[in-house]
C-alpha cells in the first residue's frame, strides 16, 4: 500500500475517517467500522496483506456498499474471514489463480532418467533431492526449490538449465533475476560457475545468460508508474524464468511477475522460507511452499557453512534460544561466539584494512577488490534507531576509525572509502533500495568524489553524490537490508531490551548472512525472546491455493 509521508497511526485514522464517512452504515455501526479500517491499515503497514475478522464483523462489513466479496468492484473485500483493500485482494487472487495454472502443467520428457543420470550420476540422499528438483523443473511449469544458504539451490539450477537446453535446444530463452542487484549478481556468478563444470555443446553453453537482472529491470520499469512494460498483454520473451531470493518478493511484485509470464513459460523460484519475509506485504514463498508441496523440493544439506554456523542457525530456527546462547558462550565452535568486550572495538579493527585499501584504490580492478574487501565483514543491527541501531552504530564506527588514524574528516560526508546504502528506488539511474556503493575520488573528474556501484552484469558504474537517491552510511546495516547479501563474517548487534522487531526469523536471517564466522552482541534474555517469537503474517494466499476462485477480477 502506498502510504503518504505521515506517521502510521495518523494515516490509519485518516483512512478510517474517510471511508467511515462513505460507508452507508447506521450511526451506531460506524465506530466499529472505523476501528476495523484503522486496524486493517495498521496491519498492512506491518506487512500483513489482510485483517482477520469475526463472523459478526464480517456481517457488519457486508452491510456497507464499500464492501464486496471480490466478485464486483468495491474498495474493500471480505473473503474467507479476512478483510482486504480491493487492490491487495486482487493481487492475491490473481497470483493464486496463475500459480495453480502453472502448477497443473505437465511436460513429457523422453529418456528423462537418462538425462538426469548425466548431471546427477551418484545416487545419494543429497543428490536424490537435487535430482528430484531437476525432475520437477523438467516436467512442470512451476518449481519451488527451498533451503537455507549453501544447500545447493543454484548448483541444482545450473544443471536444470543445462538439461532444459539439452531437451529444447539453444533457442530456449532463459532469464535470471532476483529482487536486488547484489542478489542478481550472485545468481549470475553461481550459474556461470555451475555451467562451466558441465560438458555442454558450445551452442548450448552460449545460450546460458551471461547476465542476471533485478526484477524491476526484467519487468521494465515505467517512470512515475506502478505498472511495468511486461504484463499479461505484453509477456516476457522468455521460456524459463529463474528467480533467486524469492522470500524477499512481496505480494504485489510477485503477482506482477507471474502476470507477465507467457503461456508456456516455466517459473523456477529459489529461496529460504525460514528467512524474513519481504519488507512489504505478504510472505509469498512460505505460503506457496506450504500449499504447493507437489511443486516444492526442500534441500536440507548445507555445504557452505562451518558446522558451528549451521548448528546455531538450526537452534534459532527451532526457537531454542537457550541452546543458541550456550553454543555461543561455550566456544565449542570457533566460527560462532559472543562478542567479548566492546563490539565497537571489534568492528573498528575489522574495517581498518578496508579503509587503508580505500585510501589507495585507483582503477577498476582495485575498486573491484575493494568491494570484495568490504563484503568480508558487516555489522548487522536489528533496529535503525536507538543506541544500538544502525544510525548510532555507523556514527560510532566512523568515530572509532577516525581515532584509529583513518582519514575521515569531521566536516565532509563524502570521504574516500565511505560505504553507502541506497534506501529508495531511482529508476532513471537503475539504482534500487538495498544497493551498496563506495565513495572514491575520480581522477578523471579532477579528484571529485564519486560513488561506485557493482552492477548485476559484473561491471562498475560511478555516479556523482549529488545525483544519488536517498542513501546512508553502511558500515552497519539492518538485518532486513542484509537479505540477499553474504559476508565472510557478521557481527550481530541486538537491542538491550526486547523490541517488536525481534523474532526467530530476524536472528536466523542475520546468522545465515555469514559464510565463515558469526559474532553476536546481545543479552541472554533478549536472544531468548527473539528466538521464541515467530512473525506470522496474515494472508489468504495459502487458502486461495487450496480452493477455486470466487470470481473473475
Amino acid at each position: 500500500m502506498n502510504r503518504p509521508d505521515l506517521p502510521h497511526d495518523l494515516f490509519d485514522r485518516h483512512l478510517a475517517a474517510f471511508l467511515e464517512g462513505r460507508c452507508g452504515l447506521a450511526a451506531v455501526e460506524k465506530p466499529a467500522f472505523r476501528t476495523l479500517i484503522a486496524d486493517l491499515s495498521a496491519a498492512m503497514a506491518g506487512g500483513h496483506v489482510c485483517l482477520p475478522v469475526t463472523g459478526a464483523q464480517a456481517m457488519l462489513l457486508s452491510r456497507s456498499p464499500l464492501v464486496s466479496d471480490g466478485r464486483i468492484p468495491a474498495p474493500l473485500v471480505v473473503d474467507a474471514g479476512r478483510l482486504y483493500l480491493h487492490r491487495y485482494y486482487r493481487y492475491e487472487r490473481r497470483l493464486a489463480d496463475r500459480l495453480l495454472q502453472l502448477a497443473a502443467v505437465r511436460h513429457p520428457v523422453p529418456d528423462l532418467e537418462l538425462l538426469l543420470d548425466g548431471c546427477f550420476p551418484v545416487a545419494t540422499a543429497t543428490t536424490d533431492r537435487q535430482r528430484l528438483a531437476a525432475r520437477l523443473a523438467l516436467t512442470r511449469s512451476l518449481t519451488l526449490i527451498t533451503g537455507g544458504p549453501g544447500t545447493g539451490k543454484t548448483y541444482a539450477v545450473a544443471r536444470i538449465l543445462a538439461l532444459l537446453l539439452l531437451v529444447h535446444g539453444p533457442d530456449l530463452r532463459l532469464a535470471l533475476t532476483a529482487p536486488t542487484g547484489k542478489a542478481a549478481m550472485r545468481l549470475r556468478q553461481s550459474i556461470a560457475a555451475g555451467v562451466t563444470g558441465l560438458d555442454l555443446p558450445p551452442e548450448l553453453a552460449a545460450a546460458v545468460p551471461e547476465q542476471a537482472s533485478t526484477l524491476h529491470r526484467l519487468l521494465g520499469v515505467r517512470a512515475d508508474s506502478s505498472h511495468f512494460r511486461h504484463d499479461a498483454g505484453n509477456p516476457l520473451p522468455a521460456g524459463v524464468v529463474v528467480v533467486d531470493e524469492a522470500s524477499m518478493i512481496d505480494l504485489a511484485l510477485m503477482s506482477k511477475l507471474v502476470d507477465a509470464l507467457g503461456p508456456t513459460t516455466r517459473l523456477i523460484l529459489l529461496g529460504d522460507r525460514d528467512q524474513l519475509a519481504s519488507v512489504e506485504s505478504g510472505a509469498v514463498l512460505a505460503d506457496c511452499s506450504r500449499s504447493l508441496p507437489d511443486n516444492t523440493v526442500e534441500l536440507d544439506r548445507t555445504y557452505r557453512f562451518d558446522h558451528g554456523i549451521s548448528e546455531l542457525a538450526a537452534l534459532v530456527n527451532s526457537s531454542d534460544g537457550d541452546g543458541a546462547w550456550e553454543l555461543l558462550d561455550s566456544a565449542a565452535a570457533d566460527s560462532v561466539s559472543l562478542v567479548r568486550g566492546s563490539f565497537l572495538t571489534h568492528a573498528v579493527a575489522r574495517y581498518r584494512d578496508y579503509m587503508t585499501a580505500a585510501a589507495q584504490a585507483e582503477g577498476e580492478s582495485q575498486i573491484q577488490a575493494l568491494f570484495a574487501l568490504l563484503n568480508r565483514f558487516r555489522v548487522l543491527c536489528a533496529v535503525h534507531r536507538g543506541e544500538r541501531g544502525t544510525a548510532a552504530v555507523n556514527a560510532a564506527i566512523e568515530g572509532g576509525l577516525r581515532d584509529a588514524g583513518c582519514a575521515i574528516p569531521f566536516d565532509e560526508i563524502w570521504y574516500p572509502g565511505r560505504p553507502v546504502l541506497v534506501t529508495s528506488n531511482d529508476y532513471s539511474l537503475d539504482l534500487f533500495n538495498g544497493d551498496v556503493g563506495i565513495c572514491l575520488p575520480d581522477q578523471a573528474l579532477g579528484g571529485r568524489s564519486t560513488v561506485w556501484f557493482e552492477r548485476p552484469e559484473g561491471r562498475l558504474r560511478s555516479i556523482l553524490p549529488s545525483r544519488l537517491p536517498q542513501c546512508e552510511t553502511v558500515f552497519a546495516m539492518t538485518i532486513h537490508k542484509s537479505q540477499g547479501s553474504e559476508f565472510d563474517e557478521v557481527l550481530v548487534v541486538l537491542p538491550e531490551h526486547d523490541s517488536q522487531v525481534l523474532s526467530r526469523e530476524l536472528v536466523y536471517t542475520a546468522i545465515t548472512r555469514a559464510r565463515k564466522s558469526v559474532r553476536i552482541d546481545a543479552r541472554r534474555e533478549v536472544l531468548a525472546m527473539a528466538a521464541g517469537r515467530t512473525l506470522d503474517r496474515s494472508s489468504g494466499l495459502a487458502g486461495m491455493l487450496a480452493r477455486p476462485a470466487a470470481g473473475t477480477l
